[in-house]
């Protein structure tokens, strides 16, 4: 499975609001133009799996466009606002072409978000508010605030709808616009007015802009003498990397129990997503994927893991998703330790980034669902906690957190 290198991260139509860039989510890999020149099925896929190419050799192409290329003609030709955006109409027919398919994590991103949104997956700084969002819902929708992110001081929660900007109302606007209204440098200062699930009136929370600099590993030792680790991403392989340094500086002062914190995660590499889970599993299945013909492909444990026989509870919330979700999943399962928290997001598919030529940005395909290793599909459904602990307005107010006090308590015991 070449084409599982980590290159390119994230799930869902979720997107960091940063300049332009997208994060969070579970992909397979990366794919160039010219690999797909060379192989133009994807990774992992037969043939058969791929009939566009025949459709196309046994049909006449030049009939079959020729409705869409009289559009582009009259759209020169007659349209009001004269001349017209050659390339933004160019990516407007590729986001149609994917929108057809009527999958919400099969999309497009243009090459400035491409590559603002490769410096988030490798580390680097980038500006914005720092909040992961799903396009894909009548209003765009916080996922979950970046830690320490300018979002997260300004209270925005996982479920929070931007319902208007600046004070303009984004009803009936796409949501990959209003994530773009959004957007802005390091600095400036933008009014997000708030519909919250559960408080009757929408609010107006200002926020400014900064620059933000990611960091997917964070320890310390908790009360108790409990190791925590908080998990913000599955990036690339320094993740992976920087688990490890921390999970032997961690384990070095003998602690009672392990929690590992996925909340907020909004996924990454599949790559890292396996690695990470086997940091805390000895051995047997992690995940399977499922491709349209029927193929299964299994991913194990890799038998190196530093912390496969510490107790463990995992945190998890409704802004775990995907990659955060097939860990949590594997635990779970394997009856490795519990999962404490909130039900989570419900992102069962995997999806491969296919670079466009010319530098025209990526468009990212599903090419299969996965699988936990009691195959069981989240898809829309979530895991269930094996111990549900809600955060209530009060206890984010006084600066508690009860599912952490649970999962000490339970380690504890």
């Amino acid at each position: 499975m070449e084409s599982r290198r980590p290159p390119i991260l994230i799930i869902l139509a979720l997107f960091v609001i940063v300049i332009g860039a997208t994060l969070t989510g579970f992909y397979a890999g990366r794919i160039s133009a010219a690999q797909q020149a060379a192989a133009p099925t994807l990774p992992g896929t037969s043939s058969r799996e791929a009939p566009s190419a025949e459709v196309a050799s046994d049909q006449n192409v030049n009939e079959l466009f020729a409705p869409f290329w009289q559009t582009w003609r009259l759209i020169h030709e007659q349209y009001v606002e004269q001349p017209v955006d050659d390339v933004k109409l160019m990516r407007g027919a590729i986001q149609g072409m994917l929108n057809a398919l009527e999958d919400e994590h099969t999309s497009y991103i243009d090459p400035e978000s491409l590559e603002l949104y490769q410096a988030q997956i490798s580390g680097t700084e980038y500006e914005g508010i720092g909040a992961y969002v799903d396009t894909t819902r009548e209003y765009l929708t916080i996922i979950a605030p970046m830690m320490g992110s300018p979002a997260e001081k300004a209270g925005l929660k996982p479920g929070d709808q931007i319902i208007a900007i600046d004070g303009e109302d984004m009803t009936g606007i796409d949501g990959e616009l209003v994530r773009q209204r959004v957007l802005g440098p390091a600095g400036t200062k933008v009014r997000l007015t708030i519909k919250r699930p559960g408080v009757e009136k929408p609010f107006d929370v200002e926020i400014v802009r900064a620059t933000i600099k990611s960091t997917n590993v964070i320890g310390r030792m908790e009360r108790n003498n409990i190791a925590y680790i908080r998990l913000i991403a599955f990036g690339d392989e320094n993740t992976t990397r920087d688990l490890r340094q921390m999970l032997r500086k961690l384990l070095a002062e003998n602690p009672q129990g392990l929690i590992l914190d996925l909340r907020n995660n909004g996924g990454g590499l599949l790559n890292s997503a396996i690695d990470i889970a086997s940091e805390f599993i000895k051995e047997g299945v992690i995940a399977y994927e499922v491709y349209g013909d029927g193929r299964k492909e299994t991913f194990r444990a890799s038998g190196k893991g530093l912390a496969t026989e510490i107790p463990l509870v995992v945190l998890v919330n409704e802004g775990s998703a995907s990659a955060s979700e097939i860990v949590a999943g594997a635990i779970q399962d394997l009856g490795r330790g519990k999962l404490v928290g909130a039900t989570t997001y419900g992102k069962g598919s995997v999806q491969v980034w296919n670079d466009l030529v010319n530098n025209q940005g990526a468009v990212r395909i599903t090419v299969a669902r996965w699988l936990t290793p009691k195959g069981r599909t989240i898809q829309g459904t979530g895991l269930t906690p094996d111990v549900e602990v809600a955060i209530t307005e009060e206890d984010y107010a006084a600066g508690k957190d009860p599912q952490l006090d649970k999962a000490i308590e339970l380690l504890t015991k």
